[in-house]
């Protein structure tokens, strides 16, 4: 038998490749004393510590638990400038939507956008995939969305498409023109929204920098009908489709999303029943958004009552610089146990395997045979101190298709 590249051994590993019915805790199916081995970047062997396979390089966990490098399935990565001052207003009280309305929001970051140059954009899009990646995350869904020209969502996709050429993290991007309407198109709605849904589309296609189309189907946002439109379009391209739904008003996003067949519906803080009914019939993923709830003042979903509509949940940084200015995707899964009430070994999940569901990523997420090779060690042997913490330290190792992109000393745990 040829040596594998690369085997963590004596580990705790939790797979999280346990069968979709099972309970959550048996759903991480873990492994005691095990290892895992990689080749060619795809893993190799999953299992007793014993029965693992040579290897050129092994590292020994020193019985530390071992995951699957994890996924964020909504990050808004590509980005220029900051909000702090409007931050500072609506800590004072200002409303979002005014905010928004008034020029600051979206459209405040669109002007930094375009304003910045292509390398400028890239530097700042690639700092904040290394401190996602320091926090154990290798793979991101990544949007586009500040842009809102044909010209520049191409320019913001270009930038998530080379965190990946470059080897930073695996990626999966989406399409967001439909964002907001851009400032000089506010008299020319409709027109936009084609635009969106005809060459925009097409060019994002033709290029090749699109996985999927996302919408945001809210109230100062796009309509249900513009929603249909779009996402309907990009279906019909080939793309698959997600949208930001009921994160202030329930404009029937959910049911949208489960008549698409949609990977996932997020935010949901206003969804009814029924819509969660039809995303659970249709297998479409909820993406719980703790940072923008936080930041927005606003009540969490129930994770309690999506679980008895059968919803699967994943959670995501929504890492963005007006309502979620964070790279630490276990603090979301933490805020994601505390204020929506997730299960510690459902939050896992969902920044796992569900989060892998939701962004469209059939081979990352579980440690099984054929997978991605990417793992993240913990600084502890029980996998839900990731949640039990708000925020911690960067994680001890941190595998990208089988090479070591980060590795710190061992300590022992904080906890």
């Amino acid at each position: 038998m040829t040596a594998a590249d690369l085997c963590v051994t004596n580990a705790r590993v939790f797979t999280c490749a346990g069968p979709d019915d099972a309970p959550p805790a048996a759903r991480l199916a873990p492994i005691e004393g095990g290892a895992v081995a990689i080749s060619d970047g795809r893993i190799r062997f999953v299992g007793p510590a014993a029965d693992a396979p040579a290897a050129a390089r092994v590292i020994d966990a020193g019985g530390r638990a071992l995951l699957p490098g994890l996924v964020d399935p909504h990050t808004h990565l590509a980005f220029a400038g900051q909000r702090v001052d409007e931050m500072a207003r609506r800590m004072a009280g200002e409303d979002y939507r005014a905010i928004a309305a008034a020029g600051g929001g979206i459209k405040a970051t669109v002007r930094a956008v375009r304003e910045a140059s292509d390398e400028a954009l890239f530097e700042g899009t690639a700092a904040r995939a290394r401190a996602l990646r320091a926090r154990g995350v290798t793979t991101a869904e990544v949007k586009s969305g500040y842009g809102l020209t044909v010209h520049d969502e191409l320019r913001l996709l270009r930038t998530a498409r080379r965190l990946d050429a470059e080897g930073l993290l695996h990626v999966t991007t989406s399409l967001l023109g439909a964002h907001a309407v851009p400032a000089e198109r506010q008299g020319d709605r409709a027109g936009y929204v084609e635009e969106v849904a005809t060459s925009m589309i097409d060019a994002a296609v033709a290029e090749g920098l699109a996985d999927a189309c996302d919408v945001y189907l809210d109230d100062g946002a796009f309509t249900r009908d513009e929603a249909a439109r779009i996402l309907g379009a990009a279906k019909a391209k080939g793309l698959a489709v997600r949208a930001h739904v009921g994160q202030f008003a329930d404009l029937g996003g959910a049911e949208l999303a489960a008549e698409l067949g949609a990977l996932s519906a997020d935010h949901l803080e206003e969804v009814s029943d029924a819509g969660l009914r039809a995303m659970a019939a249709a297998g479409v993923r909820a993406v719980l958004l703790p940072g923008a709830w936080r930041t927005l003042r606003q009540t969490p979903p129930d994770a309690a009552r999506m679980r008895a509509l059968g919803v699967r949940v994943a959670v995501g940084t929504d890492c963005n610089p007006g309502t979620s200015p964070s790279v630490d995707l276990p603090l979301m899964a933490a805020l994601a146990v505390r204020d929506a009430g997730l299960t510690m070994e459902e939050a896992l999940l969902a920044i796992t395997a569900e989060a892998a569901r939701a962004a469209g990523v059939r081979d990352a997420g579980r440690l099984e045979v054929g997978a991605r090779g990417d793992l993240a060690l913990l600084d502890h042997d029980d996998p839900r101190s990731l949640t039990y913490a708000l925020g911690g330290p960067p994680a001890p190792l941190v595998v990208l298709a089988g090479r070591v992109v980060e590795q710190q000393a061992f300590a022992p745990p904080l906890w």
